[in-house]
């Protein structure tokens, strides 16, 4: 690429540049998503509820290692771009370089410590002993060893596509994807290795995309990156860090209020007809569909990035407003499209994860239709949170992060449980949906007319 990263992100038409940015991106983040849905798949059909009630126990550390994943990953392709929209080459390859290498040491430190405090961790997410917690610590002590190389895999993704090659980091999550559902299929159905099979299946394709993303760092193409790009650089990853904290912040809020739900759920689950076990169960498989929509609008965010952070650093202010509005545009087309097929299909996605009694279904429909009621407007978030990560306003994404998670729906969960039991856990999420909107659309009105009034000023000195 040695037409220069200036004249492609600065020149080329918004809507070429998305399609070659955000459909990978997409299919990039949907496959990762897809990774838990796949062994829930096979866990549901071949080892059944309890073994879908310990995967929801374990998605907790899947949320923190993606959490870690986007505050070096995002953060450093941010970083990255700024400094290539300046001009600032040299910049520009130790943000690359320290952004790996925070990822790699992150993700040994979760690994590790995972295997030293396994069961209180999984008593903290919700293990409420017997058989769920025993399928729960085999999972997470075999799936613990793939935590740097899923955190790599993804946060080493967006510096493969901030670096211009947006198809590179789909391979990367396709191919583990592909190698995942074939041995889920060897080790579960075949082998019948249960979660000891899921796990492992997860962990092989998860090193094989790691393996991939390596590769492709070691032949950057806009930048040369040595030896000393990767030895780990403070000032340039506390200002990774400060912008990757508004996706940070996003995933943790949401790995917190995971938590939260499993122990209200397991709590008011045992005070219901339902029980525990089916209440945990089925919001576990509602929670992951969720992010598979989710997935559709992270992705997208993520296509808009290159391209409002270039343009921003290189002043270029219509085509930042065009890129954001246009992400906005697709963000509530996919938003409508979820929302019909989660009102409509409820029990239809229930079957797909194995048969459960007429308790179990009746609780899962009843799960989706509530809590997901305002998903229509569960991208505007995302993507204006991004879009101020982008432009390196990262205390405005950060504070946008919080909003749906932890300002809005904590303390929802705990007033509307409290008040209402299970029916008020439920009715915590369109509250919280309808309160971050919002809040996200008087910021984005603001951030819109501070970018108007520095296009003028650009403009007037150019006259």
């Amino acid at each position: 690429m040695e037409k220069t990263e200036r004249s492609f992100l600065g020149t080329e038409k918004i809507s070429t540049l998305m399609r070659k940015f955000a459909i990978p991106s997409i299919i990039a983040m949907l496959v990762s998503a897809l990774y838990n849905i796949i062994d829930q798949l096979f866990i549901g059909q071949k080892v059944g509820i309890d073994g879908n009630a310990a995967t929801n126990i374990a998605f907790p550390l899947t949320t923190l290692c993606i959490a870690c994943a986007l505050l070096f990953g995002i953060g450093g392709a941010s970083c990255f771009n700024l400094s290539m929209g300046r001009g600032d080459k040299n910049r520009a390859a130790y943000f690359a370089g320290s952004s790996v290498s925070m990822q790699l040491i992150v993700g040994f430190i979760l690994f590790i410590s995972t295997e030293i405090f396994l069961h209180p961790i999984l008593n903290l997410c919700g293990a409420e002993g017997g058989i769920v917690e025993e399928y729960a610590s085999v999972y997470v002590r075999i799936t613990s060893i793939g935590f740097p190389f899923m955190i790599l895999t993804t946060g080493g993704g967006n510096l493969i596509r901030a670096d211009g090659s947006p198809g590179i980091t789909m391979l990367c999550s396709i191919i583990g994807a592909v190698i995942n559902v074939i041995l889920d299929a060897l080790f579960i159905v075949v082998f019948g290795w249960g979660m000891a099979g899921a796990a492992w299946a997860t962990v092989i394709g998860q090193i094989i995309s790691a393996v991939i993303v390596i590769a492709y760092l070691c032949k950057f193409k806009t930048v040369s990156l040595t030896i000393k790009h990767f030895i780990p650089d403070f000032r340039c990853s506390k200002q990774i860090a400060l912008i990757g904290m508004a996706a940070f912040f996003n995933q943790i809020t949401i790995m917190v209020v995971q938590v939260v739900m499993n122990q209200l759920l397991r709590s008011y689950g045992d005070d219901s007809v339902y029980g525990a076990t089916v209440t945990i169960a089925a919001a576990g498989i509602v929670m992951k569909v969720f992010q598979v929509f989710f997935s559709f609008i992270i992705g997208l965010s993520q296509g808009s990035q290159p391209i409002e952070s270039y343009n921003y650093g290189a002043r270029q202010y219509d085509r930042v407003r065009g890129a954001l509005l246009m992400t906005l545009c697709l963000g509530g087309i996919l938003s409508v499209a979820a929302t019909i097929i989660f009102q409509v299909f409820p029990a239809e996605i229930l079957s797909m994860f194995g048969e459960g009694d007429t308790v179990y279904m009746e609780f899962g429909v009843k799960f989706f239709r509530i809590f997901l009621f305002a998903v229509v407007v569960d991208f505007f978030q995302p993507v204006v949170s991004t879009f101020f990560t982008s432009i390196g306003k990262a205390y405005k994404g950060v504070f946008l992060s919080l909003t749906r998670q932890f300002i809005f729906f904590m303390p929802m969960l705990l007033i509307f449980s409290y008040l209402g039991g299970l029916d008020g856990i439920l009715y915590a999420g369109p509250a919280a949906d309808l309160s971050a909107f919002a809040v996200t659309l008087i910021m984005m009105g603001m951030e819109l007319k501070s970018i108007r009034k520095l296009e003028k000023k650009e403009s007037m000195a150019v006259s």
